[in-house]
């Protein structure tokens, strides 16, 4: 495992069109069917909350969130593989949660690929729960379909992850 990074070595700044490249590239060597262009363009377009990570190395990662009604819904957050390992799931949850609760949520929400093991045991160190299953969500090898986990976290004002 690397190095933990140092909060005062990154930041996230607002996703722009400019960095569509970098995320792609990100997202390209992350997933065995990534979002395209289009899905990153019109989340932009529809004015979700986008933000990309810079390390001293560059573009490390990103998310993207949908906030509506009282929850915020976790859309894709991923690390580059070289930074893996390094925290930075951890940072990008931790600003998404502030961000969640400036909108004054209450839950947030996201749905991770049932083989990802890794991913959903990262949220549920976080305090994400199990809620349910979403059959044949995801996209799989030879034209069949993955269920997603469903999980939860409840945003308590005052406290926080």
């Amino acid at each position: 495992m690397s190095a933990v990074v140092r909060p005062s070595e990154r930041r996230l700044l607002a996703m722009r069109p400019a960095d569509l490249d970098a995320v792609l590239e990100i997202e390209r060597a992350v997933y065995e069917f990534p979002w395209t262009r289009g899905n990153f363009s019109d989340s932009m377009h529809a004015g979700y909350d986008m933000r990309v990570l810079m390390t001293p190395e560059g573009r490390a990662g990103y998310f993207l969130a949908m906030f509506g009604a009282d929850e915020m819904h976790l859309l894709n957050l991923t690390v580059a593989p070289p930074e893996q390992g390094r925290g930075h799931a951890r940072y990008m949850l931790d600003a998404l949660c502030a961000l969640a609760r400036r909108h004054r949520a209450s839950q947030l929400w996201l749905e991770v690929r049932e083989s990802n093991e890794r991913a959903a045991a990262l949220y549920e160190r976080y305090g994400f729960r199990r809620v349910g299953m979403r059959q044949g969500y995801y996209p799989a090898a030879g034209g069949t379909r993955e269920h997603a986990v469903v999980m939860s976290l409840a945003l308590d004002a005052g406290a926080g992850p």
